[in-house]
């Protein structure tokens, strides 16, 4: 039998669990499967383009589970009352090849990519940092907002997006919070004081939101909307101010902000295992360029795995008398009437 979670079983144990409590222990696995980065099998995920949007398929596996997610980008969706990105996910087990898992990823996908950022946050901002400057209010920027929170204390969100409704709806869902919220009129303004920065937009095409300017010395940024070749957030003249970070550079070469560059960087996996420093100083200025990666939805579907029991199990596998006669069991019953469909 496979364990089915849908969307309802999902909601229904974050909600029991807690927003917070689920990013901060998203985080500490994903930081796991990181210090393990020489177990795992990876290769840059598969895309196909389409003129409305890219479906990609993410693979990677270690020497016990195999894990792949199915996930599309399609910016113009909301117009039409679709989700810009929609996923799913499944676990198998290596040794037989069976699946053990498949569960919705859209809603994992944006609790994992927040708890990734909040892990990079955990080595490479400062301590102090306590400003946080959202551009973008869409389906991530929520999420962004607790995670970091988990990792540094934050007081002050100052945020912006094109879309007023956007911005209205981020400033409802955080208004339970302890915190101060600062609607902005500009990036510009935004980024005002920040200490931490965030770029979430849904915008496939190349852009310039964040740029020299702006930037100041000990500020992190996280770069989470360039995810596809030919999508950037960034104005190219910010990334030589920067120290950058990326979770498997093949694949950031393809699809971040560095696409088409030739900028140093530092995968992720040597912070954690303490090949490299996080920060160089107290002044430098850090910049993620997430992409989104296997590894981290490995983690993901792993610590849902383990942790999500009370699932559906479903009969998606033959379980044959005979595995060599899988003819038999699509024949009529021999007692009764065979049943019309």
């Amino acid at each position: 039998m496979v364990r089915l979670i849908d969307v309802p079983t999902l909601q229904r144990f974050v909600a029991q669990r807690g927003i917070e409590r689920v990013l901060a222990e998203l985080a500490d696995a994903i930081e796991a499967a990181y210090a393990r980065w020489d177990e795992f099998d990876k290769s840059p995920r598969h895309a196909t383009h389409f003129e409305h949007g890219v479906i990609e398929l993410m693979p990677v596996a270690d020497a016990r589970r195999y894990a792949c997610k199915y996930v599309n980008g399609h910016p113009g969706n909301p117009q039409h009352g679709r989700m810009t990105v929609a996923a799913l996910g499944i676990l198998s087990d290596v040794e037989s090849g069976y699946p053990i898992l498949v569960s919705e990823m859209t809603l994992l996908t944006a609790l994992r990519t927040a708890a990734t950022s909040a892990l990079v946050a955990r080595h490479c901002a400062r301590q102090d940092t306590s400003t946080l400057a959202l551009i973008g209010t869409g389906a991530q920027s929520e999420f962004q907002t607790l995670a970091i929170g988990n990792e540094r204390p934050l007081r002050q969100i100052r945020f912006y997006d094109v879309d007023p409704a956007a911005m209205e709806k981020y400033a409802l869902n955080m208004s339970e919070q302890n915190l101060e919220l600062v609607p902005c009129d500009s990036i510009e303004q935004a980024v005002s004081g920040a200490d931490l920065v965030s770029v979430a937009t849904a915008i496939k095409d190349r852009q310039s939101l964040l740029t020299t300017a702006m930037l100041r010395p000990g500020m992190h940024i996280n770069a989470v909307g360039g995810d596809c070749p030919g999508k950037t957030e960034l104005d190219s003249a910010v990334l030589p101010e920067c120290d950058i970070i990326v979770e498997y550079e093949p694949q950031t070469r393809i699809e971040g902000e560095i696409q088409g560059s030739d900028h140093q960087v530092t995968e992720f996996h040597e912070i954690v295992r303490g090949r490299r420093p996080g920060r160089l100083s107290e002044d430098s200025i850090t910049l993620f360029d997430s992409v989104g990666f296997a590894l981290e939805d490995h983690a993901a579907l792993n610590w849902l795995y383990e942790h999500l029991t009370r699932a559906t199990d479903v009969d998606l596998i033959p379980d044959a008398h005979d595995p060599r006669d899988l003819f038999a069991m699509l024949q009529p019953p021999t007692y009764g009437r065979a049943a019309s469909f």
